[in-house]
């Protein structure tokens, strides 16, 4: 695959432990072109991270060379022109001094650089009540992941797509919690990804028919990032941590889920490898979405299990 020319977008990367960095960084591998889109308060953090030394290991490339992002752009999904922003955010010393950040700003800003984008990819989410049980979020709670996790992409393809040429892709990523109840992961989080799976099969018919562009999800297992292991520390353990050991007891591959494996699966959707897919979530989860049963559950206690051993039998 040769992505030279093209030009990707990719919303909601800040460090370099998660998903969004991967899919980065297969996509320049590829050759494309990397801009990013970065949350405003975090932005400087992140910009000061990429000079340090300690990050060229993340950075460098299957040739040996160093993945250079062409700009960082300040960018807050949950806006979509400047007078969406509430006077406080404004005035907010962690929005100070950092230009444009809405939506509308980034694609102008985007198109006088690039004049166009050939990959967007919506790698951001967040739910401030996220730790609270549904029962107990509040309803500026919920209302604010939707925002945040699921209508940013509405708003992002509806304003990014008429830059992409026909044949263009987009991708957000999404999470089983969209369709199976998953303790601990609320706030009206769930209910976001959920939101997210439906629009990218309803944004896959607008946008498909109108700009000729596709619309995918991958539906990602879990994984340490940053900002995953900020959600709950109950009894010495992370929401993530748990949600790992579990997905290592109980998927039909008994492996751990790294970055790389939904970046080389993205890197797929995002370019003519799959060029009649749309419209669809993908799971790249080690196969835990087919289970309907937990085989570390006592009910299975005594039950000899197939145990993976290193030389694969």
């Amino acid at each position: 695959v040769d992505l030279t020319g093209k030009v990707a977008f990719i919303a909601g990367v800040a460090d370099t432990s998660g998903y969004g960095w991967a899919i980065a960084k297969e996509l320049a591998n590829a050759g494309a072109t990397i801009v990013i889109g970065t949350w405003p308060p975090v932005l400087k953090l992140f910009q000061g991270a990429l000079r340090k030394k300690s990050t060229d290991e993340a950075r460098m490339l299957d040739d040996g060379s160093m993945m250079e992002i062409a700009k960082i752009y300040p960018l807050d999904a949950m806006y979509d022109v400047p007078e969406d922003v509430p006077q406080e955010v404004m005035e907010n010393k962690r929005y100070a001094g950092v230009g444009p950040f809405t939506i509308q700003e980034v694609v102008e800003q985007v198109k006088a650089d690039y004049g166009k984008v050939d990959i967007l990819v919506h790698s951001l989410a967040n739910g401030p009540e996220v730790t609270k049980p549904l029962l107990e979020t509040s309803r500026k709670g919920y209302l604010a992941a939707s925002s945040a996790s699921a209508y940013s992409l509405v708003s992002m393809v509806s304003k990014f797509a008429p830059l992409m040429p026909p044949g263009g892709s987009v991708l957000s990523l999404s999470y089983i919690a969209s369709e199976r109840v998953i303790p601990g992961y609320g706030g009206g989080m769930s209910s976001a990804k959920a939101q997210l799976e439906s629009d990218t099969r309803t944004l896959a018919w607008e946008a498909g028919r109108k700009y000729g562009v596709r619309v995918n999800t991958i539906s990602a297992g879990p994984l340490k990032s940053r900002a995953a292991s900020a959600i709950g520390n109950e009894g010495g353990k992370t929401f993530i941590e748990r949600a790992i050991d579990y997905s290592v007891n109980n998927a039909p591959l008994s492996l751990p889920l790294y970055s790389e494996h939904v970046g080389k699966t993205a890197m797929c959707l995002l370019t003519d490898l799959t060029v009649g897919v749309t419209g669809m979530t993908v799971y790249v989860d080690m196969g835990l979405h087919a289970m309907g049963t937990a085989m570390d559950s006592p009910a299975y206690e005594g039950l000899e299990k197939p145990v993976r051993t290193p030389e694969g039998r």
